[in-house]
């Protein structure tokens, strides 16, 4: 009767420990050295709990992390801080025309614009913060360091490097906040989609080219805002536009930046098409430094009136997401 009892009771025990939810953790650490929760960040990535309600830090110790790494769209809330800025990186080499190891998504065998990326980006919800982002593949065409589709990202004191195509800020509907970052390439290494805010952010060109290049949708009404930004430019960068349409309807604003003298007097390019100067809206407001030449601008660009320029506020790109509040 007695050992009756004890399996009752440890049955009932049983019971009552798998009625109790689960925990999922909320951070873990990733080291190279072997100090960490894991050794690679993609490790990381996949043991956060699918589709999270709750934002899930991933610590990064400093080191140089030879990775290509993806966050599915299922991995949501993902916040990535590395220790330092510097020290942390992140780096691939994978460009476009280079062979594919087998194919790819679309039947290619090469690398493609779209998935030369050294980090990917598909989650919603998703935080970078303190890290380097880098595409090391060299003056090679199209590479990508950081590639983000997922809707309310935000990017915050990193370092974006790359040549062109740096940056592909992604999808049609992807809210996306770069605060405090250093953003560098060649041609077009700011480009996509999205709707995108840059605050005090320092974007570096390093050669004569394009700086932005938006795909924005008809439908969109913000594109790309460029907020108290600084343009500078290495010394081979003397003639450098701020942008041009990838699509018709490309939306690129500038307000309260400082602009150095590799900015060409005219701004804009309407890439070999006079068409797109018709439906682009190209603006800036109060540029400042040696490249805000504004009675020199293309005439299909705007200078936008303080009344104007109150419009761009976060609350208003951002209706319903407050990107600034830390959580």
């Amino acid at each position: 009767m007695k050992g009756y009892l004890c399996l009752f009771i440890l049955l009932v025990a049983t019971l009552q420990l798998a009625a109790q939810p689960k925990v999922y953790p909320s951070s873990f650490t990733v080291a190279q050295d072997g100090s960490g929760d894991f050794n690679t960040i993609q490790e990381a990535v996949n043991a956060v709990r699918d589709l999270s309600q709750q934002q899930v830090t991933i610590h990064i110790k400093n080191g140089v992390y030879r990775e290509k790494l993806v966050i599915p769209s299922w991995k949501t809330k993902i916040s990535l801080v590395g220790e330092s800025k510097d020290s942390t990186i992140i780096t691939n080499s994978d460009f476009s025309g280079k062979p594919f190891p087998g194919k790819d998504f679309t039947g290619n065998e090469k690398y493609s614009t779209y998935t030369s990326y050294t980090v990917l980006v598909q989650g919603n919800d998703f935080v970078a913060e303190n890290l380097t982002i880098e595409n090391a593949a060299g003056p090679v065409g199209q590479a990508v360091a950081l590639h983000v589709e997922g809707d309310r990202a935000i990017i915050r004191n990193c370092r974006l490097i790359g040549n062109q195509d740096t940056l592909y800020a992604a999808t049609e509907g992807s809210r996306q906040l770069y605060q405090d970052c250093y953003i560098e390439g060649t041609t077009d290494f700011i480009f996509g989609e999205a709707t995108v805010v840059f605050l005090n952010c320092t974007i570096k060109s390093l050669k004569d080219s394009y700086i932005t290049a938006a795909a924005t949708s008809p439908d969109q009404k913000y594109g790309f805002v460029f907020i108290d930004c600084k343009l500078i430019a290495d010394a081979a960068a003397t003639k450098v536009y701020l942008g041009r349409p990838w699509r018709p309807y490309s939306k690129t604003v500038f307000l309260n930046s400082e602009m150095g003298n590799h900015i060409r007097p005219e701004g804009w390019d309407n890439w070999r098409n006079p068409e797109n100067e018709k439906t682009v809206l190209y603006a800036e407001y109060n540029s400042k430094g040696a490249g805000a030449n504004a009675k020199s601008r293309v005439n299909w660009s705007r200078q936008l009136t303080a009344k104007e320029a109150k419009q761009y506020t976060l609350e208003n790109i951002f209706p319903e997401w407050k990107p600034l509040q830390r959580k």
